[in-house]
This record gives structure tokens, C-alpha cells and sequence, in this order.
């Protein structure tokens, strides 16, 4: 096999050390060297110095959970990295141990037979973690949520059977109001309701006949507690998330003029795939990146399964939900192209189809910088 980078090297990286294979040639012989380093910083300025001094120009790792990560913002800007799939360079089967599993990463490498994992730019990486941390917090929020709603059903306070959202407006002022005496008069509550919920006065009251005991209020005020810190905490991060999107406004702007996609969706979108496309090549190839493209299993020629690839959970779950939303605007193409779908193959595969179309369109408008424009359907 041809020989594509000279000097190249391979790191298989654990926990508390990184195995490094150095291949390079020299008077027409290949030079093999490996070194064990800690991961301690320390350990990783060895590390550079090491291969530097051997003229190293390319690097290739696998992505072993996070221990890849502080390595490859280490080694950034000095080399050429790659981040491997695992599952894509996976040793012979035999003898396995850790300087073979390096030595077989840089001998991969040294042919170009590694494929780059898409690994964004700082700025992009750090606006991903603040996004996927916000949606585990929204996550919690709503687990805290149905947990007062289950501790109030279970004392027979029929509140949510009367209020469509019990922590609107109205409805988190009973709930102070309930949580902080045990239960509401009909003077608190005419100062609780706001708006329409007032034509329901005499309802909610009548749903509110019933007395907390001293554990459900327990129970009741350590949720509320958690839910107004995570929310104070959530407005902190959407703070946080507006000023990495500063650069991206652009972007930004494009990708709300989409039906079905907010602010929150298009900062999931950045943050997820960032805004260079030509790292993706082609639509179908960010969809297969992504995990919406149907999957290929035929043996003796039967196709056996179609299920989807695997591929990014949190863009896949942002344009399934902007899928959703979309879908309830009956008047539009794509809205009518999932309801077509559903009809004959049924909400889950039509779900799948349409945030596939849509992400095509999200590419070509992210590469053109333009704006959505309706699609004609057949």
C-alpha cells in the first residue's frame, strides 16, 4: 500500500496513561518507537515534546469516552488529528494489548486508511456542552414538575384537571400560595388568578378542597425549591448560549425562518454541526452523520432490516421535535408530505422522513445563506 504520511504517530488513550507509536522512515528503513505517558499535564508536554522531536506531522487517536479530549485540545494546532471511530479501526482479532492497539492505530494512519471523526472548532464545542447541558436541566425541571402534580393527585387536589398548565401564571400563584399555608381560601385565590382562568374560580376552588399534610408539603416545597434553582440556573446558560451564538447570527436568522424551528432549536442545530458544511461533503452524507438514514441489511439477497442508523442523538431529537411542531401546520408542504406519510406508514417512520427533508434543507440553506423557502412537493 501506498504510503501517505511518512512521520505519523498513534495514541491509544486511557484513563491514566497514553500509549504513543512514533512510525517514521529514515535511510529507506522503517523507525519504530513507543513511549507510555501519564495524562497529567505534565505527561502530556512529554508527550508533545516527544514527537515533536521525531518530526511526527500526524496524529491519530480514538474517541475512548472524554479521556480523548483534554489530549486533542492539547496536541491542537501543533499537529494533523484524527479522531477515530472505535468501531471503525478495530485490531485483528488475537493478542490485544495496548502498544498493539497503538501500533496498529499509526500504521493505519501512515496509509491514510484512518477516517477524521467531525471534531468542531473550540467555540462550537463549548456552546454543544452548554446546549446539551441545558436540555438535561430542562429534563429535570420537568421530572420535579410531575412530581408535585403526582404528590397533589395523590392528596385529591384536582388542580391540573381544572388548569390546562399548572405552573402558568395563575397557577404558580396557588401553588405559592398552597405550599406556604397548606391550603387557599377563596379571598387568596381571587388574588392568585390572572386572565381568563378567572371564569374558572369557583372550579379551581372546588379543586382545591383538600388539606396537605405535613410530608406532602415536604415533599411539595423541596421540588419547588429545585425547580426556581433550575430555573434560575437555565436562564444563566440561556445567557451563556446567546453570547457564543454572537458570531453565528447569521446563521441564526436562516434557520428560524424554517417553520418548526426556534431560537433553542437552531443553537442545538450550530452547536451540533457547527456552520462549515463542506466537513459534511453532501446532504445524505450529514444525515448518515446524524442517524436519519435508513440502515442496510441484506444478506443472500433479502433485505432484512431498515432501521435507522446510528448517528447524533441531540441534532436527531432537536429536528424530530421541530418535525413535530411543524407537522401541525396542516396549510404546508412538508406539513402535508408527513401527514401523507403518516397515513401510510405511520407517525414514527413520517417523524424520521420529515426531519431527514428537513435537515437536507438546513444544509442548503446554512452553504448558500439563504433563507427557507417553501419546497414544491409531488
Amino acid at each position: 500500500m501506498d504510503v501517505i504520511y511518512p512521520r505519523c504517530a498513534g495514541l491509544d488513550i486511557h484513563s491514566e496513561t497514553i500509549v504513543a507509536c512514533a512510525l517514521w522512515e529514515e535511510a529507506g528503513q522503517i523507525q519504530k518507537e513507543i513511549q507510555t505517558f501519564s495524562t497529567f499535564s505534565k505527561g502530556l508536554g512529554d508527550l508533545l515534546q516527544w514527537l515533536e522531536e521525531r518530526g511526527i506531522t500526524h496524529v491519530a487517536m480514538e474517541s475512548t469516552g472524554v479521556y480523548w479530549k483534554p489530549v486533542f485540545a492539547f496536541l491542537e494546532g501543533y499537529f494533523d488529528l484524527t479522531l477515530a471511530n472505535p468501531q471503525r479501526i478495530k485490531n485483528v482479532p488475537g493478542r490485544k494489548t495496548d502498544v498493539s492497539d497503538a501500533e496498529w492505530i499509526a500504521k493505519l494512519l501512515r496509509h491514510g486508511l484512518v477516517e477524521k471523526s467531525f471534531v468542531p472548532p473550540a467555540d462550537i464545542r463549548e456552546l454543544r456542552d452548554l446546549t446539551r447541558l441545558r436540555k438535561k436541566w430542562i429534563g429535570q425541571l420537568v421530572s420535579e414538575k410531575n412530581r408535585i402534580q403526582k404528590v397533589l393527585e395523590s392528596t385529591n387536589i384536582k388542580l391540573g384537571t381544572v388548569i390546562s398548565d399548572i405552573f402558568g401564571v395563575s397557577g404558580r400563584n396557588i401553588l405559592a400560595r398552597l405550599l406556604e399555608k397548606g391550603y387557599v381560601d377563596e379571598a387568596d385565590l381571587e388574588e392568585c388568578l390572572r386572565g381568563r382562568v378567572k371564569k374558572k374560580k369557583q372550579a379551581i376552588y372546588d379543586s382545591l378542597l383538600d388539606t396537605l399534610t405535613e410530608h406532602d408539603l415536604l415533599l411539595s416545597r423541596l421540588s419547588w425549591k429545585h425547580i426556581t434553582e433550575l430555573e434560575s440556573l437555565i436562564d444563566k446558560v440561556d445567557q451563556h448560549i446567546d453570547r457564543l451564538l454572537e458570531p453565528y447570527q447569521q446563521e441564526v436568522e436562516l434557520l428560524m425562518t424554517m417553520l418548526g424551528v426556534k431560537k433553542e432549536t437552531a443553537a442545538v442545530v450550530i452547536a451540533e454541526m457547527g456552520t462549515d458544511m463542506s466537513v459534511f461533503e453532501t446532504p445524505p452524507s450529514l444525515a448518515s452523520w446524524t442517524g436519519l438514514s435508513p440502515g442496510n441489511h441484506e444478506s443472500a439477497g433479502k433485505r432484512k432490516s431498515t432501521r435507522t442508523t446510528k448517528g447524533n442523538p441531540h441534532l436527531r431529537s432537536a429536528l424530530c421535535e421541530a418535525a413535530w411542531a411543524l407537522s401541525r401546520c396542516r396549510n404546508q408542504p412538508l406539513a402535508a408530505k408527513f401527514w401523507s406519510l403518516a397515513a401510510r406508514r405511520g407517525k414514527k417512520k413520517a417523524l424520521i422522513a420529515t426531519a431527514r427533508r428537513m435537515l437536507t434543507i438546513i444544509f442548503c440553506m446554512i452553504s448558500r445563506k439563504e433563507p427557507f423557502r417553501q419546497p414544491q412537493l409531488n
